[in-house]
């Protein structure tokens, strides 16, 4: 039968009353008390662990044992995180208190450790790790992201690629719910950067997708930046090319080598998106039927224009100015994709979209094509006015 006792009451009231900063129990603390305290934290540490064993060992079902170690677990997780949060409070300015709080963070840390290391096969890995545990698994993660990119890659969209997955990866742990991170997310983190340190870059490539594709689509790297990156690689091929059927038969022939690329659906970057070679797949499936439709849209087009005074010139008549450069036009189209303000099945297509309607005042006609690549390899001198641009839009805005 199990015990209805609380094991943790004496850790509980004592983060959450004692050291709580709206209370003024923890100013009242003589020295006395602090060692008291000091030596009270130890011995109900190892009445924890004995009374945890005690508690398990007694449990005839697995489903009553994972339900008591998980409780443990994240209640443990919950009052680290709260001392934590505590100890970092303007209120608890003595020394002696500080010290204090480090020794229960410490031992609340190996409490996790023990749980952790005898009942792993309990414990969930979509468990959120603990703040300690974090902090060390960032400076670890950081190290090797550091030592990816400096990798020398010689193929050039690997270059660009392996660029954008590292800052990929660094804002995903860096993230402000960085907190929220489960041990099923920093083991994935693990491997894919094991991966990507130990990726051999001289291996032969004869497809559009390279070998570094293929590590990030087998490891299910389903970050919209980088699928962005695929499309817009594939698309650029594509439209390079001048015939239509070659056009379709190019598409044809990327389409069949993503078919054969694996991708294990059981682990994901972004458990709230797609996977990877489901986004993909779409995107194939959507661009194909645009390109074989494309003759009888343009045929539909042409008949649409001849009832018009002029319709064909509608994107020249209708063109507006912009004082920046087509660089600068760049900069702030594939932002505004990439942080997916504008929205739509590629990058390719705001760009397509939306750069026939502008003009600079050296240039009438702008190639969507040019635009769009130059916007990959910005100068510093071009982030810098388009900073300043987006500054005084801002400041405008707020006199509103």
């Amino acid at each position: 039968m199990m015990n209805n006792i609380y094991p943790l009451e004496w850790f509980d009231s004592l983060i959450l009353q004692t050291f709580d900063p709206l209370s003024m129990n923890i100013d009242s603390l003589t020295d006395n008390d602090i060692a008291v305290i000091s030596e009270n934290i130890s011995k109900e540490s190892i009445k924890i662990q004995v009374h945890i064993k005690n508690e398990v060992f007694s449990l005839k079902k697995k489903r009553h044992i994972r339900v008591t170690v998980r409780q443990y677990h994240s209640t443990l997780i919950f009052l680290l995180d709260s001392i934590m949060e505590n100890r970092t409070e303007k209120v608890i300015q003595s020394d002696k208190i500080r010290k204090l709080a480090d020794l229960l963070i410490s031992n609340l840390d190996y409490l996790i450790s023990f749980i952790e290391d005898r009942f792993s096969y309990y414990l969930s890995l979509d468990e959120r790790v603990p703040i300690t545990y974090l902090m060390v698994c960032r400076k670890e993660l950081a190290l090797k992201l550091q030592r990816i990119s400096k990798r020398n890659l010689s193929c050039e969209s690997d270059k660009v690629t392996i660029k954008r997955v590292v800052k990929i990866v660094q804002n995903a742990i860096e993230a402000e719910n960085g907190k929220k991170l489960t041990y099923r997310r920093i083991l994935y983190f693990r491997e894919l950067l094991k991966l990507l340190d130990e990726h051999n870059d001289e291996m032969e490539n004869l497809s559009i997708f390279s070998p570094l594709d293929e590590l990030l689509i087998d490891h299910n790297f389903n970050s919209v930046q980088y699928i962005s990156i695929l499309t817009e690689r594939m698309t650029e091929q594509i439209y390079k090319t001048e015939k239509q059927s070659a056009k379709l038969n190019l598409l044809l022939l990327f389409f069949k080598d993503f078919k054969q690329l694996h991708s294990n659906v059981k682990i994901t970057f972004d458990a709230s998106h797609q996977n990877i070679k489901d986004v993909l797949e779409n995107w194939f499936v959507s661009e194909i039927s645009f390109l074989q439709n494309r003759d009888k849209i343009e045929a539909q087009d042409i008949s649409s224009s001849k009832k018009n005074s002029n319709p064909s010139h509608l994107a020249d008549q209708n063109k507006i100015q912009c004082t920046l450069s087509s660089d600068q036009m760049g900069l702030i189209l594939r932002a505004t994709d990439e942080t997916r303000i504008l929205k739509a099945k590629s990058m390719s297509l705001i760009f397509k979209t939306i750069v026939p309607y502008l003009s600079t005042p050296f240039k009438r006609n702008l190639s969507y094509q040019s635009v769009r690549s130059k916007s990959y390899n910005p100068e510093e001198k071009d982030k810098e006015f388009v900073i300043k641009t987006l500054e005084k839009i801002i400041k405008h805005i707020k006199e509103y």
